[in-house]
């Protein structure tokens, strides 16, 4: 009977083991840790098809990068998102179009990222000529970001439909996002959640270019709880201008610190184009000296108390919601 009872014994050992694996290690990046990772890239490739979660050290980690698997976590180790920068310094002029230029490029599903910096620095180079030039280039769907500064120029985050005009969803929360032209672009669902945006001194700011391409189209930009605020020498401040005909934009319950031009959205070019007449361009409840909802400039509208509420998070995903939760969850 013994050796029965050992056999026993390790086929049942065998099957726990089969039927909970170990758990996949943290990847580490760092410039002088032992057994981490030297580059940020070289964590990322290293990841099994699956995914996993990927550690940074705080430091600059010059880099161009690109995310093209499933469930990829980036999370800054340092006392805040300034500690741990990512950046490289393309743009569309030097990468063969705007769509090139992205410092992070990320067409996985599933992609958190929380306490760090992804920045692209083109125009902060002597002598670099004005250029288009994304930090951040996001496709992947169900991407949830946290405490995450993104810092460029012009074109600084891209939101947009991934592979075969799929829709993607992202969430952002408790981030800062700055730049001045068209700075945050694209035809995605994005929601913003208590996030700072932030116009540079420039002629002419506009933070928003969605490019919702027909009414019957489910995407638009929501700014829930944000704040906006720009350089003393910023000027021509609006809202947005519309990149295609029917471009959706809803501001609720935003601080308009900025001095935001008094109609608020502006024509994508002035006396040529004729987009602003078919955009859904709405606020709720907007204060600070910014907010001027009387002078705004047709079609755009205030919303109701009740049709404010249609716009949160969870009604504007559809009540498919809970992949932001898991999110933030996982990134505190």
């Amino acid at each position: 009977m013994k050796p029965l009872l050992v056999a026993l014994c390790i086929a049942g050992s065998l099957l726990i083991s089969a039927a909970a694996p170990a758990a996949a290690r943290d990847l580490i990046v760092s410039s002088n840790q032992t057994g981490a990772y030297r580059s940020v890239q070289a964590a990322i490739d290293a990841l099994p098809s699956g995914g996993g979660i990927i550690r940074i050290a705080p430091g600059t980690w010059r880099e161009k990068l690109t995310i093209d698997r499933p469930r990829v976590t980036l999370i800054g180790t340092g006392e805040g998102p300034a500690a741990t920068i990512l950046v490289y310094g393309d743009s569309a002029k030097s990468a063969g179009g705007t769509f090139n230029s992205a410092t992070l490029t990320a067409s996985g599903d599933d992609l958190r990222i929380a306490n760090l910096t992804i920045q692209n620095d083109w125009w902060l180079v002597p002598g670099n000529p004005p250029s288009q030039a994304v930090a951040l280039s996001l496709t992947g769907d169900r991407a949830v970001l946290t405490r995450v500064r993104l810092l460029g120029h012009q074109d600084t985050l891209f939101t947009n439909k991934g592979k075969g005009g799929r829709m993607a969803r992202h969430y952002f929360s408790n981030c800062y996002i700055e730049g001045h032209v068209d700075f945050i672009f694209g035809n995605a669902k994005s929601y913003f959640h208590d996030c700072r945006l932030h116009g540079l001194a420039h002629s002419d700011v506009w933070y928003t270019a969605q490019s919702r391409a027909s009414a019957d189209e489910d995407s638009g930009y929501v700014f829930d709880r944000c704040r906006l605020t720009a350089d003393p020498a910023a000027r021509n401040i609006s809202l947005g201008r519309p990149w295609r005909d029917h471009a959706r934009v809803i501001f609720l319950r935003t601080r308009m610190d900025a001095q935001v031009m008094p109609e608020g959205w502006r024509e994508w070019y002035p006396g040529t184009s004729k987009r602003l007449p078919t955009t859904d361009y709405a606020e709720y409840a907007s204060s600070g000296r910014g907010a001027a909802p009387a002078a705004r400039a047709a079609p755009s509208r205030q919303l109701t108390r009740k049709e404010a509420a249609t716009w949160s998070a969870r009604s504007f995903f559809n009540g498919d919601a809970d992949w932001i939760a898991a999110g933030l969850k996982a990134l505190r």
